[in-house]
């Protein structure tokens, strides 16, 4: 089942995904997050490049255009160091969020 991905996270999952390879292209980054969820997260083009043109403008990734297996003309994308240290910083918060939310969903007595 589809899920909306939570609001202010893409740029979060476009890092970690991009940082799990060398380099990656729109589309392989996009199809990288569906298969990695087991198709909960489908990131729509609409999505996905204004994202990563917000990604490049805050300097955390760099793209090179280069030529997919097929010869088509594509934008590899690569993780900068300052990317590096946001993906740690987000994943960080995140996780604190996540931790918060799941104590208040399912509190224990103790914390009463």
């Amino acid at each position: 089942m589809r899920e909306e991905i939570p609001p202010g996270t893409l740029d979060m999952l476009i890092l970690k995904t991009v940082s799990w390879r060398k380099e990656l292209h729109g589309f392989e980054i996009a199809e990288s997050i569906r298969a990695t969820s087991s198709g909960v997260f489908v990131v729509e083009e609409g999505s996905l490049y204004p994202a990563l043109q917000r990604l490049l403008v805050r300097g955390w990734v760099v793209g090179e255009w280069g030529r997919t297996p097929d010869n088509r003309r594509a934008r590899y994308y690569h993780v900068t160091v300052l990317g590096k240290r946001q993906l740690e910083r987000s994943v960080e918060s995140y996780s604190r969020v996540t931790r918060a939310i799941a104590d208040i969903l399912d509190p224990s007595p103790s914390r009463a």
